[in-house]
């Protein structure tokens, strides 16, 4: 193991990520105001996290550890390929539980997906709604000689209830640690997604127009962040600007499906994930099933076979834990193969 190595994939979590040098200088962020710090979980000291121990039993291969800390200390895009169930997104998880970086921001990419959802949604006909409600509770007050403020002034003041950030606008806050984004699938995305991200891939910030465009009589506004559920959640946006304090770790996960432009392959760091050896299984399996003897049993019979049933069509390593941990427990079943194989159903087959 290297030494300057933050990520280890030990499974133990640690403070190795308050080590993590300076950025070069042409990737140090522009921002310089006030941080947000993630609350500390009052138990372990780590940052809480919605994902729990997620990825604490993931396996990784040296080949992984150096990627994720060469994109940690460069602060670049790591784009992972490979195999539907190789462990990809896994990886991800891994690395936020290991080094307390939160919950993992998590963007699902389809045909349909675009930067601007990315980045925030505002609900324009939620206000306007709100608007006229307000417009008519006024009138009606006046009506009867009461006096309240305009509906405009009302809404104006609270502007920040119909926005709420995206998974990537809620990554580039200026939080004290990087956050972990997950972008999984991006090539799923329509063709104009990946030329979108270059920008905030290289500059680490975006701004909210409609945010921009009211900053001169309001400067800050309360907005509710990608991964927030309450009031208390709500993060503060100065003049309509977002820009990152510490550059996220950008996860992109690829099922090898289509090329990408080369500007955007050259703002990333690229790491492809075999299918599993044996050996890498038996690990897998042994760190999700420890101290259970009968799942243990069941899968020193069954990874021979899914390996073998692997060379004939695509499986995934999870449809293998799925089959152990099933099989365990289904004991005077008539036919257990067919349940196997039931289970271990190729992935590239609706058959």
């Amino acid at each position: 193991m290297s030494d300057w190595w933050i990520f280890r994939g030990e499974g133990q979590q640690h403070n190795r990520i308050k080590k993590l040098p300076d950025p070069p200088g042409w990737r140090k962020p522009k921002h310089r105001g006030p941080v947000i710090t993630l609350i500390p979980d009052p138990k372990t000291g780590f940052p809480v996290s919605a994902d729990g121990d997620r990825g604490s039993k993931y396996e990784a291969s040296e080949d992984e550890k150096e990627m994720v800390n060469a994109a940690l200390f460069l602060r670049r895009p790591l784009l992972i390929t490979g195999k539907p169930g190789s462990g990809k997104s896994s990886l991800a998880y891994a690395i936020a539980w290991e080094l307390g970086l939160g919950t993992v921001l998590r963007w699902s990419i389809t045909t349909r997906a675009t930067l601007q959802e990315g980045l925030y949604r505002y609900d324009a006909i939620a206000r306007l709604q709100d608007t006229a409600l307000e417009e008519k509770r006024v009138k009606l007050s006046q009506a009867i000689g009461q006096k309240l403020r305009p509906a405009k002034a009302t809404l104006d003041s609270d502007i920040g209830q119909y926005l709420q950030l995206g998974p990537l606008g809620t990554a580039l806050l200026p939080y004290d640690r990087p956050r972990v984004l997950l972008i999984d699938e991006i090539d799923k995305s329509d063709l104009d997604l990946p030329n979108d991200l270059l920008n905030v891939f290289e500059e680490g910030e975006f701004e909210i127009p409609e945010l921009v465009r009211r900053s001169k009589t309001t400067e800050t506004v309360q907005v509710i962040p990608f991964d927030g559920l309450m009031e208390r959640d709500r993060v503060e946006i100065r003049s309509g600007q977002v820009q990152a304090m510490a550059f996220p770790l950008m996860i992109l996960t690829s099922n090898g499906e289509r090329e990408f432009p080369q500007a955007f392959l050259r703002r990333c760091l690229r790491l492809e994930i075999p299918t599993p050896s044996k050996e890498k299984l038996e690990r897998i399996v042994q760190l999700h099933f420890k101290d259970q003897p009968q799942e243990l049993e069941v899968a020193s019979q069954l990874i021979s076979q899914f390996i073998e049933r692997s060379k004939k069509g695509e499986l995934a390593t999870d449809q293998l834990l799925n089959a152990i941990y099933l099989l365990a427990r289904s004991e005077g079943t008539p036919d257990r193969q067919k349940l196997t194989n039931n289970i271990l159903r190729f992935l590239d087959s609706n058959q």
